[in-house]
C-alpha cells in the first residue's frame, strides 16, 4: 500500500460470486497503476462507488468528498446548469489511485480532456452497445465498420472492450481540437454507418429501435460526458471485469462474446505480456477531416426542408434524431408512414407527422385527432422532421426545445384519397394500430387573415380507445410516467 493510504476493511466482499473483496480491488489498481495512470493523468473523474459491494446501494461521485486530504489534486469545473464549481478529482499518482479504491470506487469514470484545457478533448470517442439480440461479437462486427470508414479518412483507431457488454473504439487527437468540432464529427460518422448499415447500426437512442442492432452513441464526444477509463474494474456484473484494450487482431480471431471478457487478475497478464495496448491513445496525433461533416450533413438532407428543425436543437444534448437517410415506406407512392407522437411539453400534446416529399410534414394537435364525424380540431403545422423520428420515444431534457416526454403513441401506414399537400386539403384513409379510417386535414383562412389547419373524422365514428390503450406506446407498451422514468433517450442522464 502507498504510504499516505491506511487501508479500512480490506475484507469487505465487494464481488459475492468471485469471493473479490475491497483488498483485492486496491491491489489490483495498485499493480495496474503503470499503464493506468497514463490515461488517468490530468483528467477529472467521476467515481461510482460502492460502499457495501455490488449488491448494495451505489452512487456517482463528482465533487471531492470533505474529507479528501490536501495532498489529493483537485480541479473546479463550472457547473452546466447552476452557479458555483464542481470540485472533481484528479487521479495523477498511485496513492490517489488507492485512496479512491479504498472509497469503494470500483469504476472509474474519465473526461476526454486534461486539465486545465477543459473544452479541448485528446480524443474522439465511439460508444458500441448491443441491443437485444446482439452480444459483443455484434459491436466488434460494427467496430471494423467503423474502422474502415476512419481509415477511409486518414484516421487510425483503438478498441477497447468496456467489461460491462458494448465495446468503445477511440481516435486519438492530441492536437489542438474542441467539442464543437469532435461531437459533430461522431455524429456524422454514426449517421453515414447507420445508412450504409440500417439493418446493424442504429443511432437513436430509443430502446425500442435498437431490436437486434448495435446503437453507436456518439454523443460521448460533449465536454459533459465522461466515459469508463481504460483499465477500470467494472460493477456490471456479479463478477469482476475490466474495460480493457485488445488489439483488431484479437477482436478478428474471437469466436465467443465470452473470451472479450478480462478478470482484474487476467488484466495484469494481458498487461505483463503485452504491455499498454491503448499507449497509442495517449501519443498519436491526428486532426480530423475539415468537411467532412459538412459533406455528410449535405447528402443527408433534403435541400432546406430540415434547416428549421436542425436549428431549433441542440443534438448534444437532446436524443432526438439529427437528420440522416431512411429508407422510403416500400410500400409504393400511394401507402406512406405516419406516426402520432403523445407529447407532454409545456402542455400536452399530439404531433401528427405525415412521410412526405422526404421528410415527415408535421402538425401539433393540442387535443389528439378527432374520432366522431363531424368534430374538428386545431392543428398547427410547425417544421418538418426528419423520416428516423417515426420511432423516436424517450425524453427531451428540459431546457431543450420541446422539452419534456413523447411517446409514440400510433404508428402506421396512411393514402391520400383526395387532395394534396399544396392545395390545403388532405383526405387521408389511416391505417394505424390505433387509428383507423378516414380524416380530412385541410386549411382554412381566419379572421386574423392567416392559414390556420383543421383535422377532422370523415366516414363512421370510430370505436373509442380505452384508458389503456390511450396511456400506452405501440413500440414498448409503455405509459408516459414509465416512459418518463425510464429515460432510456435522454443523453445526460445516461451511463454505461
Amino acid at each position: 500500500m502507498p504510504p499516505r493510504v491506511n487501508l479500512t476493511h480490506p475484507d469487505k466482499v465487494f464481488f459475492p460470486r468471485a469471493k473479490f473483496t475491497k483488498g483485492d480491488l486496491v491491489r489490483y489498481y495498485v499493480e495496474a497503476a503503470p499503464c493506468l495512470l497514463p490515461h488517468l493523468r490530468g483528467r477529472p473523474v467521476t467515481l461510482l462507488r460502492f460502499p457495501d459491494g455490488i449488491r448494495g446501494g451505489s452512487f456517482y461521485e463528482k465533487n471531492a468528498p470533505r474529507f479528501t486530504p490536501d495532498w489529493i489534486k483537485t480541479f473546479p469545473v463550472p457547473r452546466r446548469h447552476h452557479e458555483g464549481n464542481v470540485e472533481y478529482i484528479v487521479i495523477n499518482d498511485a496513492e490517489t489511485l488507492a485512496w479512491c479504491a479504498n472509497l469503494a470506487a470500483i469504476e472509474l469514470h474519465a473526461f476526454l480532456h486534461r486539465v486545465p484545457r477543459i473544452d479541448s478533448p485528446t480524443a474522439v470517442a465511439f460508444d458500441l452497445d448491443p441491443g437485444p439480440g446482439m452480444d459483443l461479437l455484434g459491436c466488434a462486427a460494427v467496430a471494423f465498420q467503423l474502422k474502415e470508414l476512419l481509415g477511409r479518412l486518414g484516421l487510425e483507431a483503438w478498441p477497447k472492450v468496456t467489461g460491462s457488454k458494448g465495446l468503445q473504439v477511440y481516435v486519438p487527437l492530441n492536437t489542438p481540437s474542441s467539442y464543437e468540432a469532435t461531437g459533430p464529427f461522431a455524429h456524422a460518422v454514426a449517421d453515414l454507418l447507420e445508412r450504409r448499415h440500417p439493418d446493424l447500426v442504429v443511432t437513436t437512442m430509443a430502446k425500442a429501435a435498437r431490436q437486434r442492432r448495435i446503437f453507436i452513441d456518439w454523443s460521448q464526444n460533449a465536454a459533459s460526458k465522461t466515459t469508463i477509463c481504460a483499465y477500470s474494474v467494472r460493477a456490471k456484473h456479479e463478477e469482476p471485469f475490466v474495460a480493457c484494450p485488445v488489439s483488431w487482431e484479437q477482436l478478428k480471431k474471437a469466436k465467443k462474446a465470452e473470451t472479450l471478457f478480462f478478470s482484474p487478475e487476467q488484466a495484469l497478464r494481458r498487461i505483463a505480456r503485452l504491455g499498454d495496448l491503448f499507449a497509442p491513445v495517449l501519443a498519436l496525433k491526428q486532426k480530423l477531416p475539415a468537411d467532412f461533416v459538412r459533406k455528410v450533413a449535405a447528402a443527408a438532407e433534403p435541400a432546406g426542408s430540415l434547416r428549421a428543425y436542425r436549428k431549433k436543437r441542440d443534438f448534444q444534448q437532446t436524443a432526438e434524431p439529427a437528420p440522416g437517410r431512411v429508407a422510403a415506406s416500400g410500400k409504393g407512392k400511394k401507402e406512406r408512414r405516419f406516426v402520432v407522437q403523445k407529447h407532454a411539453a409545456s402542455h400536452l400534446h399530439y404531433d401528427f407527422r405525415l412521410e412526405m416529399g422526404g421528410t415527415l410534414k408535421s402538425w401539433a394537435v393540442p387535443k389528439g385527432l378527432p374520432t366522431e364525424r363531424g368534430v374538428k380540431r386545431s392543428a398547427f403545422a410547425v417544421e418538418d422532421h426528419p423520416l428516423n423520428y417515426l420511432r423516436f420515444e424517450g425524453v427531451i431534457p428540459q431546457g431543450q426545445y420541446g422539452g419534456g416526454t413523447v411517446m409514440v403513441w400510433d404508428l402506421g401506414t396512411y393514402r391520400v384519397l383526395k387532395g394534396s399537400y399544396g392545395e390545403g386539403s388532405l383526405h387521408l384513409l389511416l391505417q394505424g394500430r390505433k387509428l383507423k379510417g378516414e380524416w380530412h386535414l385541410f386549411k382554412i383562412r381566419s379572421r386574423d387573415g392567416k392559414d390556420v389547419w383543421l383535422v377532422a373524422r370523415s366516414g363512421a365514428r370510430m370505436k373509442p380507445l380505452t384508458p389503456r390503450q390511450e396511456d400506452s406506446s405501440v413500440l414498448t407498451r409503455r405509459s408516459m410516467a414509465r416512459i418518463a422514468r425510464d429515460r432510456d433517450a435522454a443523453w445526460n442522464s445516461r451511463r454505461r
